[in-house]
């Protein structure tokens, strides 16, 4: 696993600083160690899911992987460093969600929806449920967590969202006063429901067709608001 961070609005890069506190791993894992670390990185965020970060115990990883206490030390450090890995795969694939928006010569009308659809399903993905329901659900008992999350997982995205409107408007194609502000509009018409609705359990995968289709009408109903006239 490698770190992320972002150099630029919503680009996302290797690698990331530990944050402040965070216990450094003892060493990078090998090819023939990443099928284990992939397993216990599988078998952290099932417990996650089902216990919470608080609750959940590295020997109830352990026991859900197999493997050994000490190969997840070397590999990951601490409980920390597996959500910060399990954070970091959700926070990638967030990024390549936005990817379509720097297709030259695409309208906002080609390129919104299907983004929206793209993200909405990132938000139905385990890891992403994980990373919510910590940040939002424990955050306040984490704090760390939850501000390394926003820094290089939210805020990114955010930027790299205004970003796009701001060459959207230099071009003529969306009448927008306020990027910065139609990005936080635009990312909570599509997604703030879905994310709550996942964190207390109400979305599972299976919910993904009807959620595309929310995000991609919420899209669309912000389009009508910001297209020229």
């Amino acid at each position: 696993m490698v770190k992320t961070r972002s150099t630029s609005p919503g680009e996302i890069l290797p690698p990331t600083p530990s944050p402040p506190g965070r216990k450094q791993r003892q060493r990078q894992p090998g090819r023939r160690a990443q099928p284990r670390v992939d397993s216990f990185l599988e078998a952290a965020t099932e417990v996650f899911l089902e216990k919470g970060y608080r609750n959940t115990r590295l020997t109830d990883i352990v026991a859900r992987s197999g493997g050994s206490l000490s190969t997840l030390y070397a590999a990951f450090g601490d409980k920390e460093g597996l959500v910060h890995a399990i954070m970091e795969r959700s926070i990638r694939s967030f990024g390549e969600g936005l990817d379509i928006l720097d297709e030259p010569g695409l309208a906002p009308a080609d390129a919104l929806p299907p983004a929206a659809e793209r993200l909405a399903a990132e938000m139905l993905t385990p890891e992403r449920v994980v990373s919510h329901r910590i940040i939002i659900g424990e955050g306040i008992a984490f704090p760390e967590l939850r501000d390394w999350f926003f820094e290089h997982g939210v805020d990114p995205a955010h930027a790299r969202l205004a970003d796009y409107f701001s060459r959207q408007v230099a071009a003529n194609a969306l009448v927008i006063d306020h990027p910065a502000i139609a990005a936080d509009q635009f990312y909570m018409a599509a997604f703030a429901g879905t994310i709550i609705r996942t964190i207390n359990g109400k979305l599972s995968p299976t919910d993904l067709p009807a959620v595309r289709a929310q995000a991609r009408e919420a899209a669309l109903v912000f389009l009508r608001g910001v297209l020229p006239r």
